[in-house]
């Protein structure tokens, strides 16, 4: 009985899907690949010639918007070409790809728009586009509940943005971005605040940061391809927006420390839940929190290019990541002794390493000249590479198979040469950026900053020694700030073929 339900349910699917001949998922995946060409160009023209394109109080292409493009339309074109053998078949597959298409562009008119209206209302067509591919199978309920509840969250991010820009303009009289930002002195203190706390919140919702993240966790409904644009480009629009308004938003130190926090907290708390999940996708969910709140905190400490830069490589990783999902689902499988013991020699090596990537950042991003050392927010951000280092060490050495006289010099070149590309890509995007209004601003050290600073540590000593293992309420508080809206979870198998 069960066979012939299956079978049936078979040709119900294939009488339900789209020709193979559409013309739409060929004819959009080019015009992607059309455009990230075009970006190129204009991003080559950008840093070598120094031009700048636009229409007064209308739109603007500088070197934020340029490099903006080149990332969303590449990452657009793989979702794109990746999507043409993934959703084939797929009864909306032209619909999918006309969504995935159209937030391409509205993502690279929001990059560009310096008009507040044209501003506010890219950012909503933006989160009700990815709502629209979070809920992609009309007929699957949960996928639609799924769709709903981000909508919501993007439509009080969207309201939050336009209350703090309708202020800005009330305020200043300038309906642009770039007259709102040359005005600021016209500004009153008080109304700053709510603009800035209005801008900061819409970038927290949007890039799904505690106590936000629930929509991002409820919205593995979405087609994988979706997911992998979601995560690798959409959640990156909070720092986009802090970059853009950095003038207002770095004013205040107090402000600044808040956001250190606050971005601080999503990355331990993101990082801690990828501990107790079991599957792929929210594994890699509670991830991108860590990493948007680690992307957040930068742009607290003042390093806005750096933001940009690390969400260049989160995305790509993230991507690459999601596109590969299935594959990690069928090879993956825990393994007793898996691990190698370290002993002394390893331990020396994985210190030795954090400390060289610490040093070799700091000297390729200008913070360490001769054996001066400035003693500002940088500091901050060169230990989280340092801890990052290490972390990444011992883990590779833990897990790499080779002989321990290959593995104690492989692993150090392996990781020293991923902090001089981070460092590189950094320097890149902050000289690409340098016609933008502080995007390298770095803060005086405040109590937020130490406080930081003794979480990052206390948080890797209690990975590194196994704390977190002992205590089951600890589990059981990030298994439950981990859960999806239950009405976006599948409860049966069955669920999953009607």
């Amino acid at each position: 009985m069960s066979d012939e339900t299956s079978s049936q349910d078979r040709v119900q699917l294939s009488e339900t899907s789209t020709p193979p001949h559409s013309w739409v998922p060929r004819a959009s995946t080019w015009s992607v690949w059309t455009l990230f060409c075009a970006s190129l160009v204009v991003l080559a023209l950008t840093a070598f010639r120094g031009y700048q394109w636009g229409v007064p109080g209308v739109f603007v292409v500088d070197g934020l918007t340029t490099v903006m493009w080149v990332v969303v339309t590449f990452f657009s074109g793989i979702v794109h070409s990746y999507s043409r053998r993934y959703m084939a078949g797929d009864r909306g597959v032209e619909r999918f790809f006309a969504t995935v298409f159209a937030f391409t562009l509205v993502v690279m008119t929001l990059t560009a728009a310096d008009h507040v209206a044209l501003f506010a209302t890219a950012w909503l067509a933006m989160g009700l586009l990815m709502a629209s591919l979070i809920g992609h199978d009309r007929r699957w309920k949960q996928a639609q509940i799924a769709g709903r509840l981000a909508a919501a969250y993007f439509l009080a991010s969207t309201a939050l943005l336009a209350g703090a820009l309708g202020l800005l303009v009330w305020t200043t009289g300038s309906t642009s971005i770039t007259g709102v930002l040359g005005a600021l002195e016209a500004v009153p203190t008080t109304i700053g605040f709510v603009a800035v706390g209005g801008i900061f919140f819409a970038a927290i919702v949007q890039s799904a940061l505690f106590p936000f993240h629930g929509w991002l966790l409820s919205s593995m409904t979405a087609p994988t391809p979706a997911s992998a644009l979601m995560h690798a480009g959409f959640v990156n629009a909070g720092g986009i927006l802090l970059t853009r308004f950095a003038p207002l938003v770095g004013t205040e130190l107090a402000v600044m420390s808040l956001i250190v926090i606050v971005g601080a907290f999503s990355a331990l708390l993101g990082q801690a839940m990828v501990l107790v999940q079991t599957d792929v996708k929210r594994k890699l969910g509670s991830s991108t929190l860590a990493q948007m709140g680690f992307m957040i905190m930068q742009c607290g400490l003042g390093f806005f290019s750096a933001a940009i830069a690390h969400l260049i490589l989160h995305g790509c990783y993230k991507a690459y990541l999601f596109l590969s999902s299935g594959a990690s689902v069928e090879h993956t499988a825990p393994k007793r002794g898996s691990h190698t013991n370290l002993g002394f020699s390893g331990a020396a090596v994985s210190l030795l390493t954090a400390v060289g990537g610490g040093a070799l950042f700091m000297v390729l991003t200008g913070k360490l000249s001769g054996l001066s050392v400035t003693l500002d927010s940088g500091i901050v951000l060169t230990l989280v590479v340092v801890l990052t280092t290490l972390t990444a060490a011992r883990d590779i050495l833990h897990r790499t198979t080779l002989p321990s006289s290959v593995r104690l010099v492989s692993v150090p070149a392996v990781v020293l040469t991923a902090i001089g590309a981070y460092a590189v890509t950094f320097n890149a995007v902050s000289t690409m950026l340098a016609s933008v209004p502080m995007t390298y601003a770095p803060t005086e050290l405040t109590v937020a900053h130490y406080l930081v600073v003794a979480a990052f540590v206390g948080a890797y000593l209690a990975t590194e020694l196994g704390w977190h293992r002992s205590s089951e309420r600890l589990y059981v508080t990030l298994l439950n700030l981990s859960q999806p809206a239950p009405a976006t979870v599948l409860t049966t198998k069955e669920e999953y073929d009607q």
